[in-house]
Formats: C-alpha cells, structure tokens, sequence
C-alpha cells in the first residue's frame, strides 16, 4: 500500500505598509493559527504581487489602502498569476458601507485593529478551504470551470475598485493638461494629449511622445485619478495608455492581450485584470 505524501505546512504573505499592523497580525496568527507559516512580507501593492508571484503562498492577507497598488489592484494581479489556487482575505479599516461592498464577493476581511476571534473564524474556514482542495485539474471541461470561476472573480474585483475609485476621486479638480518633467535644471511641460502611454518602474515613470521620452516621479496609482478617463485607460499595474494612440489591439497564443502603438515600435502588455477592457478587441 502506497502512502500518500504528507502534505506541507500552510503559508501565508501579509502585505501592510504600516509594520505595527503587519506585527500585530503576525502575533495574532501565530496566536490563532500556529501552524501557518508566514513565508513573506510586502510594505505596498507591488511588492505583494511579486513576493506573491515570487513565493507562491496559500493565502495573502492584503491591505485594502497600500500604495503602489491597492490591495484590490493588487489582489486583481495575485489571481491572475498563472496556476494561483490560493485564497486572498482583505485587510481593512473601512466603515460599513465598504464592508457590505467586500460581502458581495466570496473573498473574505477582517476589519481593522483585527480581533482574535474573527482571525480565528477566518483561520478555521481557510484551513479548511486549503486542505480539502484537490490537484489542478488536469480535465480541460474542468480547467475551463475554472478559468471562468477566475474571470468571475476579477469581475467582481473590479467592480469593487471601480466603487472605491468613485468614492475617493476628487470631483471638482479638473484633469492633468500638462506634465511637468525637471532634467537638470531644464523644465519641460508636455502636453498630455502628446502622451502616448506612461509607464512606470519602481523609482520613475517613464513618459513617452512621439518624439521625446522624459522621466517623472510621479506613480501610475497617483497619475491616473488626475488624468482624463475618457482618455487615458490603465491597462497594466505599471502602464496607462492614451487611446488615440492604440493602432491595434492583438492576442498571442497564451491569450495574453497586447497593445501596439501608432508610430513607434513600443508593444504594452494588458494584464489580465485590465483584460476586459478590450474583449471586443
């Protein structure tokens, strides 16, 4: 009789960027949970993704108000990794509306400052949802099943940042008309309809014209609530792309959505958490 190997221990990633919270939730799991191992910790949405991407955790326990990303930014990009099966819990100090608005989901939160109690009810439903789960399926009826499950719960992601967007976006501060760019002690103001995509790494974002590239300090997550939305679209974590300047829209073999631009060579990628924005495409 073969002895079916022992399964390992359960992980988890907590992203905060306020590292007395990340502490106290570590002391409460370990409190509540002492069998998870914390295998990683993230101080803003970017690094979750990528420690996520990275480590592979059974659950991520995300802040909602993180900068980089968000925690539903960043969430949309965790269960879009490829081969993800694990669970995302939500982190947050919000009042009760948005908590209504995280009950319309199958994600789970916990409200902040977290209590032992609701950590300990969300730990026995996890560990129960993480130990039961079967193998990826290897049936593609099955993977197909699954692939929709995924596509409905980014829906539901977005549908949430699209209210939290509405709800904190200033309304009376009209959008960006320029873009100020500093190069030594040269000033430069660019026209944002000039702009064909801004993209960003961790320290600069790159903005880009027909025929120029400047450097700005600015972060995608603070750019685009001040650009024009009939204009501009986010279509990656790192990338907002002007629409007058998409030429075609094109899909590789994996899926994966593509973005070619009018009159350069750049090729933006879409993540699949911006995916739906092209469907027609």
């Amino acid at each position: 009789m073969q002895v079916p190997p022992a399964r390992r221990p359960l992980r988890a990633l907590i992203a905060d960027d306020e590292r007395l919270l990340r502490e106290q939730l570590k002391a409460r799991l370990a409190q509540v949970w002492p069998e998870l191992e914390l295998c990683g910790e993230a101080r803003d949405g970017l690094e979750a993704v990528d420690k996520a991407d990275a480590l592979r955790p059974d659950v991520v326990f995300l802040d909602v108000r993180m900068p980089g990303l968000t925690g539903i930014e960043a969430a949309g990009e965790i269960v879009s990794l490829a081969d993800w099966s694990g669970e995302i819990v939500f982190v947050t100090a919000y009042d009760e509306y948005a908590v209504a608005a995280f009950e319309q989901g199958a994600l789970d939160y916990l409200l902040k400052p977290v209590e032992a109690e609701r950590l300990a009810q969300t730990a026995q439903r996890l560990n129960s949802r993480l130990q039961g789960r079967p193998p990826a399926p290897s049936d593609p009826g099955a993977a197909m099943a699954g692939e929709a499950a995924l596509d409905a719960l980014l829906e539901k992601l977005l549908r949430l940042r699209e209210k939290m967007t509405r709800n904190e976006a200033p309304q009376s501060e009209p959008p960006l008309r320029w873009i100020q760019c500093n190069t030594g002690s040269t000033t430069r103001l660019i026209d944002t309809s000039d702009i064909l995509f801004f993209r960003s790494d961790e320290k600069y974002t790159l903005v880009r014209t027909r025929q120029q590239e400047a450097l700005i300090r600015t972060p995608i997550r603070d750019l685009i609530p001040r650009l024009d939305a009939r204009q501009f679209w986010q279509i990656h974590r790192s990338t907002i792309v002007n629409l007058s300047a998409i030429a075609a829209v094109t899909r590789d073999e994996t899926g994966r959505q593509r973005i070619q631009i009018q009159g350069v060579p750049d090729v933006l990628e879409v993540s699949r958490s911006f995916a739906h924005l092209f469907r027609g495409s």
